[in-house]
């Protein structure tokens, strides 16, 4: 990915190459293998699009807090439709715009990661920050501006969420 300016709204539904700010796209924060798989259309309303660069321009800090170290999104923008094909919460924070799952390899582990970003200056104003199995990162920027740092298990077939860092 290279850095260049964020383009404006070209179209109401956007467009695939559209750049959401310097390191973030459209096509990735909307990617999904769920909805390519199972053919689910996957493209959000324009309002979406308008926190989705939000969204991005937050992510933006994210990888300042990790050193400016690339960051692979997993799962941003959810349609409903693909949300429930993923088991996703009914309402989850992805199908608004407000949530990503990432990874950053050249940072660290998940759970490094996460440290990071809790005790960054960078990360005021966020939702929730889960370090999700071991495997992964979810960040939330919506509303509710709670402030968790948690950490996700399974648990006799459930997930359950724990204070970070609390042994699990």
């Amino acid at each position: 990915m290279n850095a260049q300016t964020p383009r404006p709204v070209s179209s109401p539904a956007g467009t695939p190459s559209q750049r959401l700010s310097p390191h973030f796209s459209l096509a990735e924060m909307t990617h999904s293998a769920t909805a390519a798989r199972r053919g689910l259309k996957n493209t959000p309303p324009p309002a979406v699009i308008e926190v989705l660069t939000r969204t991005a321009e937050r992510m933006e800090e994210v990888r300042k807090a990790l050193g400016d170290k690339p960051i692979s999104v997993l799962s941003g923008y959810r349609s409903p439709a693909v949300n429930k094909a993923v088991g996703g919460s009914p309402t989850s924070a992805h199908m608004t715009g407000h949530a990503i799952d990432f990874i950053c390899p050249g940072y660290g582990t998940p759970a490094q990661v996460v440290a990071q970003l809790r005790a960054s200056p960078r990360m005021g104003g966020f939702d929730q920050i889960i370090e999700e199995f071991g495997e992964w990162i979810h960040i939330g920027f919506g509303p509710g501006q709670r402030g968790q740092v948690l950490s996700a298990r399974r648990s006799g077939g459930r997930t359950v969420y724990v204070p970070f860092g609390t042994g699990q």
